[in-house]
C-alpha cells in the first residue's frame, strides 16, 4: 500500500487490484485528520494485507473517533474489525441498510455504530460532514460526504476507473491519463460496477447528478480513482453519459478456458 497527502490535512491509504482484461482497480482509503479523526473505509479483505500498519504509519489508530463506511462490500471493510479493537472509542458511520448487510457475515457491535442517512451532517469538531447519495453505486447503502471545510468530496464507488499500471493506480492522479483516456476508462467502471444505469430513465439518473454540479468540490476522492484535482466538471460530463453506452459483458466460459490454457504450459488438464 502507498500513502500520499491531498490537500492540508488528508491521507490517501492507496492499494489496487488486477483485473484481467479490465486493468488495475485502485482500492482506496482515506484518513481526514479533523479535530475528530475520520478513517474512510478500511482497505481490501485480503490476507496479505496489513491495514492497521499502514494507517498506523499516518495517524495513532487509537486517535481514530470515526470509522465512515461509505459502503459494506469486502473491498471497503478488510480492516474493519481490526481498527474496531485498535480505536476503541471509534463509531462505524453507516446505515441501517449497511449494518444489516454486515450482520451476514460478521456483525457489527450496535454500541459501536452511528447511524446517518444522506442528506444529514456529521460533526467532527472542526467542520461538518455532509453525506449524500452518490448518482452510482454498487450497493444500497452507500453514502459519500463531502468535506466542507477542505472542499473535498468522498465519493465511493462513483467516478471510478481502472488504470493501466498497478504504480498508476495506487500512486497516481487521475489527471495523468489524457481525457479521452480518463473518459474511457470511468465509462467502462460505470458500466462494470453500476450496471443498472443501462435500464434507468436516463433524464431522472442525470438528475441526480446536478446535487454534484451545486457541490462543485475542488478535490474528488473516489475509492476506485486516483485522486481527481479540480477536475469535477469534466467527470460530471463523463457520468452523465453513463447510461448511453453499451453495457459491459464479462468472458464466458471459452474465454475462461482460452485464458487459463495461456497460464498453464501444457494447457488445460485432460478430463478423466
Amino acid at each position: 500500500m502507498d500513502t500520499h497527502k491531498v490537500g492540508s490535512d488528508t491521507t490517501v491509504l492507496a492499494d489496487s487490484l488486477e483485473a484481467p482484461g479490465i486493468g488495475h482497480i485502485p482500492a482506496n482509503a482515506y484518513v481526514l485528520t479533523a479535530a475528530e479523526p475520520v478513517v474512510v473505509d478500511t482497505g481490501l479483505s485480503l490476507a496479505d494485507r496489513n491495514f492497521l500498519n499502514t494507517l498506523g504509519s499516518v495517524i495513532d489508530p487509537a486517535d481514530v473517533l470515526w470509522i465512515w463506511l461509505t459502503h459494506p462490500d469486502r473491498d471497503h471493510t478488510g480492516g474493519l474489525f481490526d481498527l474496531l479493537v485498535a480505536a476503541p472509542r471509534a463509531k462505524v458511520v453507516t446505515t441501517f441498510i449497511g449494518a444489516g448487510i454486515m450482520t451476514t457475515e460478521r456483525p457489527l457491535p450496535m454500541d459501536r455504530v452511528y447511524f446517518l442517512n444522506p442528506g444529514q451532517s456529521l460533526d467532527v469538531g472542526d467542520r461538518m460532514l455532509r453525506a449524500f447519495r452518490p448518482p452510482l453505486f454498487d450497493n444500497p447503502a452507500t453514502v459519500g460526504f463531502y468535506d466542507e471545510k477542505t472542499r473535498i468530496c468522498f465519493s465511493s464507488d462513483c467516478f471510478g476507473g481502472p488504470m493501466p499500471t498497478a504504480e498508476l493506480a495506487e500512486s497516481g492522479h487521475a489527471n495523468d491519463l489524457k481525457p479521452e483516456e480518463l473518459r474511457e476508462t470511468q465509462l467502462l467502471w460505470a458500466s462494470v460496477d453500476s450496471p443498472w444505469v443501462h435500464i434507468v430513465d436516463p433524464a431522472k439518473y442525470r438528475a441526480t447528478i446536478d446535487p454534484l454540479r451545486e457541490m462543485a468540490p475542488e478535490i474528488v476522492l473516489s475509492t476506485h480513482l486516483p485522486p481527481a484535482v479540480r477536475m469535477t466538471a469534466s467527470m460530471i460530463d463523463t457520468i452523465s453519459m453513463a447510461p448511453d453506452v453499451d453495457p459491459f459483458v464479462g468472458p464466458d466460459q471459452a474465454a475462461l478456458e482460452q485464458m487459463l490454457a495461456s497460464f498453464e504450459p501444457g494447457g488445460l488438464p485432460t478430463a478423466t
